[in-house]
């Protein structure tokens, strides 16, 4: 559902308020048109910014997408990952989104999702809880959990990183965003890559994006 003629136009000068809303997981949630796009915002991050979430968008650059059918997303916020695909690369996957906050999922599927032609099985859940008992094979898992600008430290240990491994196909890939703004972002992201993921994932490249670390890592080394 898109807005009216002159909140869009408007919307290429100044961001227009959609909504604003609070869960038990987000204290101020503001949903903003910007320059024709809707935008998922916090006080301190971007959640969501459709095809314009530049950080997936150049991501994608350095995946075969053309091997992928089935897509795991953590942290679906409005579906911005969908979007990118659709819009910029023109293709359709089957999506497994897991999004825990329920005013997200309420928002997505009011204003975004209709506009997707892919299919969409979202979920609400915690990523963590969920991926104890998925079974479920993946092309590629996409990684984009935070609460504000935090990635719980839960999901920063390498048993995690190995569940996720377990669920990508052979040749499968698993993306991962992580902030790259600070001293302390960098000192902590690079840790995590070092000490952590490179035991896991062998085959790997990081990417950097404006302020964030994309981080890949491949199943197999003939991938």
């Amino acid at each position: 559902m898109r807005p009216k003629l002159s909140k869009h136009l408007l919307s290429f000068f100044s961001d227009q308020l959609i909504e604003s809303t609070s869960s038990d997981y987000n204290e101020e949630l503001y949903l903003l048109y910007t320059k024709g796009r809707y935008q998922l915002v916090t006080d301190k991050v971007i959640y969501s910014y459709e095809d314009r979430y530049d950080n997936f968008v150049v991501a994608f650059v350095h995946i075969d997408l053309a091997a992928i059918e089935n897509v795991l997303i953590l942290g679906y916020g409005l579906g911005s990952i969908p979007h990118i695909v659709e819009k910029v690369y023109n293709k359709t996957f089957n999506y497994t989104a897991v999004e825990i906050d329920p005013e997200i999922i309420r928002l997505a599927l009011k204003y975004t999702i209709p506009e997707l032609k892919s299919t969409i099985d979202l979920i609400e859940s915690d990523a963590f809880t969920y991926m104890k008992y998925e079974d479920a094979l993946y092309d590629l898992i996409c990684f984009d959990v935070f609460l504000n600008d935090i990635i719980p430290s839960k999901f920063l240990s390498q048993s995690f990183l190995e569940k996720l491994k377990l669920r990508l196909t052979e040749a499968g890939v698993l993306v991962i965003n992580m902030l790259y703004h600070t001293d302390q972002d960098r000192i902590s992201t690079n840790a995590y890559v070092n000490t952590v993921f490179t035991k896991v994932f062998t085959v790997h490249k990081t990417v950097f994006v404006r302020n964030n670390l994309m981080i890949f890592g491949w199943k197999s080394s003939i991938a």
